[in-house]
């Protein structure tokens, strides 16, 4: 499965990449998608398999997850940001993709567990008030995403959760940020060390929940500033 939807911003001569996390889609980076293409980029962010727009597929892995990905987007883009799952898949291609820079958003990194997935099969018939609920830092915008987006979610992409043992990060071979909610509940302080010791830049964005990017924007787009060089399209 390679056909996946991909959503743009932007006409840059450098090239970003943003890959959503689990039960989500690509309208999850509705703000870092125009900020960074003001800042010169073209912006490309898929839906993942069973995702958004993207095709369903009769079975799901991360490792097929990952090849569909791969193939869905540009090689050796200037800069991939991956949220939770995204950061896992982009984790597992990154030696292929070869981006200049890549930044990792809380990612799912951890063993999965029958628990984290009853939650989130439990998300699949929320309402908007109960999203709001959950989500009350949250733009509205961002809360009528995630109700779009779990009305396009395939509930069978929890097959990846079965029996997942975790990543095991090695040394980076790009350039990568690790950026983590506050305080993370996938990535431990004490994982956050050993990721700071293999090469992995590690920062947190204070107070935040594991979307980062929507629970405080600013601070999100904040540390990820010397990741990103200005520069306006060319005319």
């Amino acid at each position: 499965m390679t056909d996946l939807y991909l959503r743009e911003w932007g006409a840059g001569d450098r090239i970003a990449v943003l890959v959503h996390g689990l039960t989500t889609d690509s309208t999850s980076w509705w703000q870092l998608g125009p900020a960074l293409a003001e800042r010169g980029y073209r912006v490309i962010a898929p839906d993942l398999p069973g995702h958004g727009h993207s095709p369903r597929a009769h079975t799901y892995t991360i490792e097929a997850m990952a090849r569909a990905l791969a193939e869905a987007v540009p090689h050796r883009p200037d800069l991939v940001i991956g949220h939770s799952l995204g950061a896992l898949l982009l984790a597992h291609i990154v030696e292929d993709l070869l981006p200049d820079r890549v930044v990792y958003s809380d990612p799912a990194w951890g063993p999965g567990h029958p628990a984290m997935a009853d939650m989130f099969q439990a998300q699949k018939p929320w309402t908007l008030e109960q999203i709001r609920a959950a989500t009350p830092r949250w733009a509205s915008a961002a809360q009528l995403g995630k109700l779009e987006s779990l009305s396009r979610w395939d509930t069978n992409t929890l097959a990846i959760m079965d029996r997942f043992p975790g990543f095991h990060a090695a040394e980076p071979t790009v350039p990568s940020l690790v950026l983590l909610a506050d305080p993370s509940q996938v990535v431990s302080p004490e994982k956050g060390a050993q990721l700071a010791e293999l090469g992995y830049q590690v920062r947190t964005v204070a107070d935040t929940g594991h979307v980062i990017h929507n629970d405080d924007f600013p601070g999100f787009l904040t540390q990820l500033s010397d990741q990103i060089r200005y520069r306006l399209p060319s005319r």
